[in-house]
């Protein structure tokens, strides 16, 4: 101011008129669009855009630039491109088994929403916005089966047993699964018996598990109950035996009677459990064996015992035989034994004609009782056994006494006996003695 003061009026005039700019600009003017610019020269503001000149970028909200600084550089044009160009993030990779949808595609603030395809669940987040930093919010989620796969079991009804069988053949079809997500299943298993195969009486629980390739597993459920037809049960009759097939009383089963020795079957000797549940045939009973001690010959007598009891005849001349008394003593003990091995003891004691037969208490006649001595060729004058088997057949003679253990052990080796020995001990008959 105080060099002004000095110049003369004339000269400080002609200043004041001198032009704003001294040639034309250096670097072209920046023209932004979606953007703002402030500069700033190295000479002033009237000297704009020259050499120098410093200008700052500030783009508006989702557009950015490529420097915030340009520079008017010597050779007349600007540092770098200011120009305000869109925020755009990079295209989103599309989920494996879903997809996406955007609001505004990769845009500044475009909002995607992720989906997956049936039976897939998405494993992430479900919404990605794109910022202003050109990156996605979130990264791209996954897509993962976590659906089970579904498998509808078979129905069945319940299966009656074959006719004499206690089981029953019990066919399916093979459930097929499903998968809500690929398809593919990688496995089925059946717990429990297969298909055509032979279930027996009761309540079978069963299942088939399937799996998918991602290891879920869905199962169902399902039972396989067989029932068998029955008959009211047959319990063997008194002093006798039964022996059944099957289950002894199932549809078809059938039940075969024998009474033991010195008893008569009456009734049937085998029934059937037919299909109305009722059993055929009528009810059997073991009757004790009448003995006719009236017949005329030996041989009639003898025929009563045919298959049904064995003999065990002992002669004696007198009662008084020391022989004959050490028979009947020991054989008196033992009666038990002799039931269970089916034997009827025959005395004959004394000579034609004063000889006397007797059964038990059952006495035969004189005449009879010489009919058994002849036929059976024992002799009258000295003690005698004779053992008979139920074929009518003498097995053993002894001219002496012997002990019942003896005698025991030879009825022990017959054929029949050893079949009878397997009833009685299926029944639980024995001696104690």
């Amino acid at each position: 101011h105080f060099l002004l003061g000095l110049l003369p009026a004339a000269l400080l005039c002609q200043c004041c008129s001198l032009p704003r700019f001294s040639g034309t600009p250096w670097c072209a003017p920046i023209k932004l669009k979606h953007g703002a610019v402030s500069c700033r020269t190295p000479r002033g503001d009237h000297h704009r855009n020259v050499m120098g000149t410093r200008c700052k970028i500030r783009c508006k909200q989702g557009y950015e630039s490529q420097s915030s600084e340009v520079v008017c550089m010597a050779s007349k044009h600007w540092s770098s491109n200011y120009a305000c160009r869109e925020i755009r993030c990079p295209k989103l990779d599309m989920p494996v088994n879903g997809g996406y949808k955007c609001s505004d595609g990769s845009d500044f603030n475009s909002r995607c929403q992720f989906f997956c395809s049936p039976g897939f669940s998405l494993k992430g987040q479900k919404t990605a916005t794109c910022q202003h930093t050109s990156v996605w919010s979130v990264g791209v989620p996954t897509c993962v089966d976590l659906d089970p796969p579904k498998i509808k079991c078979p129905t069945l009804k319940d299966k009656w047993a074959e006719p004499r069988k206690l089981t029953a053949r019990v066919t399916w079809d093979t459930p097929e699964g499903v998968d809500t997500a690929d398809g593919i299943l990688t496995d089925v298993i059946l717990k429990g018996k297969p298909s055509k195969s032979d279930f027996p009486e009761g309540l079978h629980k069963m299942s088939y598990t399937v799996f998918d390739r991602a290891g879920n597993k869905g199962s169902c459920r399902f039972t396989v109950r067989v029932r068998v037809r029955r008959c009211s049960p047959l319990f063997p009759p008194d002093n006798g035996y039964m022996k059944c097939d099957g289950d002894k009383d199932n549809y078809g089963a059938s039940c075969e009677f024998k009474c033991t020795g010195g008893f008569e079957l009456q009734g049937s000797a085998a029934r059937v459990c037919q299909y109305g549940l009722t059993w055929s045939g009528s009810d059997t009973t073991c009757a004790p064996m009448n003995i006719n001690v009236g017949v005329r010959s030996a041989a009639a007598l003898l025929d009563q015992f045919y298959e049904k009891r064995r003999l065990l005849i002992i002669s004696a001349p007198t009662a008084a035989n020391h022989n004959y008394r050490f028979q009947m003593t020991n054989l008196q003990h033992a009666q038990c034994g002799l039931d269970l091995r089916h034997v009827t003891v025959i005395e004959l004691v004394g000579t034609y004609p004063a000889q006397v037969g007797r059964i038990r208490h059952r006495l035969l006649t004189p005449a009879l009782a010489l009919q058994l001595r002849i036929l059976l060729r024992i002799p009258q004058r000295s003690f005698y056994m004779v053992l008979v088997d139920k074929q009518g057949i003498d097995k053993q003679r002894y001219p002496f006494p012997i002990t019942t253990a003896e005698l025991f052990t030879t009825i022990d080796t017959f054929p029949l006996r050893k079949d009878e020995m397997e009833l009685q001990q299926e029944a639980g008959q024995s001696c104690q003695s």
